[in-house]
């Protein structure tokens, strides 16, 4: 059926709109119930929202199930080449069509599908989007959702504030700071109407290896892993953000990226008890709204060898029945390849909640995705008291994270709370907290201005997480410089070409120190090239890995090596205050790293790190 596209209002009218859907949608749930409310308050709480889901068509209950993206700025008037998109990929014009025609629960936003331009500009976005769920038959707002980690996962950026990942928050080891980082992030993002972030990231990652969680992780050590975890979840539910623990049963021990294949994890069933699992239990136990799954084969959880995200044994035998989790279970993006090699796309939704899952995220094509799962209740493979249980699940945690109350981000709200200087502030203190010393011959750091002003950066810029910050060289450059250094800079990248070595060569006579920005050093890089033929001008050399610590055992001859985790502006300026000892090394490995010549032995032990002392 034919849905013409919705056309642009005046702000008074949808101010009016946003009103007039507001209140129908209180008249349809009462009054949210605070958390100090009493059993009868929680009880006819529970059942407006099951009267709600009694007034629901079965084709409004298939749309709360869904969380997909759309393209563009409006969710009215998006550019052209957003509605092409949108055209081309949903079957509809605009976001507001798009909750018209597929009732969507949620939304997810993404950089790349231009959401996220600033921090006005997504707030009013959440509002069009609020807006047409509110004039719908059936007034439910919608959940707005983004993967806002920090760190190397980032898609709302600059102005709104940056904060370390989780690897350097796990160098840091301060479940206060880690709290605190999700409480700033929070409150950001509820201002701009995000209500669901997929983090944390609960994966402990063990596999150096590994290409697609690595310094998404806190660490190696499980319970350390669970303290940050449980910090970040009261510090994003705290600001009325639901919090997501991702990827279960856990995507820690990888060498597969599952966005492109399907990765086999081959613990015991004790090796996942001791190491994946504490921190989903203490997810769990810290009340977490929502858990994600993981598109990976766990035999030992399900011989079937269906990937987690489809296996009944794994989200409703281990995650609902053993660990007794009742929330929401969110699938990872149904788009990846991970699980789409077994089953097609019109199967994937189908088994996803046949297997336990609530919400079916960002599947390749909506329509094919929305039409199966009708089609599964109407021929009896699902029950509609099945869709209605995931239905109750997802309205519980939109009514606990006050949306039916307050559904519309508020322009002023944006003002107070995004970017705020105090915000910034927090980030500074607590990324200072975080930079990891691994390396100091003969007490060569900190450097001083007068002794090192001199000084050469060279290295890799890989692009910004979030597009708005960067390049690192040049970021690392204007921090040395406000500090009173003379900086040099020259970008040479993830794979220097011997050009671009010889010119950094040529670059370092007459430096007094050169400062080289590693990312991800193979055993094969010609990063390996660029320190050793930097090594050896004479000129002292000081390493900065930008993202995996384990760079620092494929190097050799720098006077100094630290580690930053991450290559966002807030990180980098830390590490130079910490180079330039503006601020003490507080930063302590929550990996291993092994020797470049032998996996097997352990160079840098958990707990590792240096002081100035």
């Amino acid at each position: 059926m034919h849905h013409r596209a919705p056309t642009s209002s005046s702000p008074s009218r949808r101010t009016l709109l946003a009103v007039t859907a507001a209140a129908a949608a209180a008249a349809v749930t009462g009054a949210v119930a605070p958390a100090s409310a009493t059993p009868a308050d929680r009880a006819r709480t529970e059942e407006r929202l099951r009267r709600i889901i009694g007034r629901m068509t079965l084709e409004e209950k298939v749309g709360q199930l869904f969380v997909t993206r759309v393209y563009g700025h409006s969710a009215t008037a998006p550019d052209q080449a957003d509605i092409d998109a949108n055209l081309r990929e949903l079957g509809v014009r605009t976001a507001a069509e798009l909750v018209e025609r597929y009732r969507v629960g949620g939304v997810i936003y993404f950089a790349w599908a231009h959401n996220t331009r600033s921090p006005h500009q997504i707030a009013e976005l959440s509002r069009g989007i609020q807006e047409a769920a509110l004039a719908s038959r059936t007034p439910v707002p919608v959940l707005i959702s983004t993967d806002q980690e920090h760190g190397i996962v980032c898609r709302v950026g600059a102005p709104a504030t940056l904060l370390p990942g989780a690897m350097a928050l796990g160098a840091g080891g301060s479940p206060g700071d880690a709290r605190r980082a999700a409480a700033v992030a929070g409150a950001e993002l509820a201002a701009l109407g995000i209500r669901q972030n997929y983090a944390p990231v609960a994966d402990v990652n063990v596999d150096p290896a590994n290409p697609v969680i690595g310094v998404r992780s806190f660490g190696s050590v499980p319970d350390a892993v669970s303290r940050l975890v449980t910090a970040q979840i009261k510090g994003y539910q705290g600001a009325g953000v639901a919090a997501t623990a991702k990827h279960f049963p856990g995507h820690g021990d990888t060498a597969v990226d599952s966005h492109y294949g399907l990765p086999v994890i081959t613990h015991t069933r004790a090796r996942w008890e001791e190491l994946d699992a504490p921190p989903f239990r203490a997810a769990i136990a810290a009340g977490i709204d929502a858990i994600m799954t993981a598109h990976l084969v766990v035999p030992a959880l399900d011989p079937s060898e269906d990937p987690a995200t489809l296996s009944r044994p794994i989200l409703t035998g281990v995650l609902r029945e053993e660990l007794g989790y009742d929330g929401v279970v969110v699938t990872d993006a149904l788009d990846m390849q991970g699980v789409r090699t077994k089953y097609g796309d019109a199967r994937v939704p189908v088994l996803a909640l046949k297997a336990g899952v609530d919400q079916l995220l960002n599947p390749p094509k909506l329509d094919v995705a929305w039409n199966a799962v009708l089609a599964a209740v109407r021929s009896g493979e699902l029950t509609e008291e099945r869709i209605d249980t995931s239905v109750l699940r997802i309205l519980r945690l939109k009514e606990r994270r006050g949306l039916f109350a307050a559904p519309c981000a508020d322009p002023a709200e944006v003002d107070r709370t995004v970017g705020t200087a105090r915000h910034l502030a927090e980030a500074d203190r607590i990324a200072e907290r975080t930079t990891t010393l691994l390396v100091n011959e003969g007490g060569f750091l900190p450097l001083r201005p007068a002794a090192h002003g001199r000084i050469l950066v060279v290295g890799a810029d890989p692009a910004s997480p979030s597009g708005t910050t960067g390049p690192p060289t040049t970021v690392l450059g204007r921090a040395l410089r406000e500090l009173g250094f003379t900086p040099t800079v020259l970008s040479t990248g993830i794979t220097p070409t011997a050009a671009l070595i010889d010119a950094a060569v040529a670059a370092a006579e007459g430096q007094d120190a050169i400062l080289v920005g590693t990312y991800n050093i193979g055993a094969a890089s010609p990063q390996r090239t660029l320190v050793a033929r930097l090594v050896a001008t004479g000129v002292p050399v000081v390493t900065l890995a930008i993202r995996n610590p384990y760079d620092v055992a494929r190097t050799t001859g720098q006077r100094a090596a630290l580690a930053a985790y991450g290559w966002t502006d807030v990180e980098l300026r830390a590490a130079v205050r910490v180079l330039a000892g503006r601020a003490a090394p507080r930063g302590r490995l929550p990996v291993p790293v092994p020797s470049a010549d032998d996996p097997a032995v352990t160079r840098y032990p958990v707990g590792y790190g240096l002081s100035y002392a």
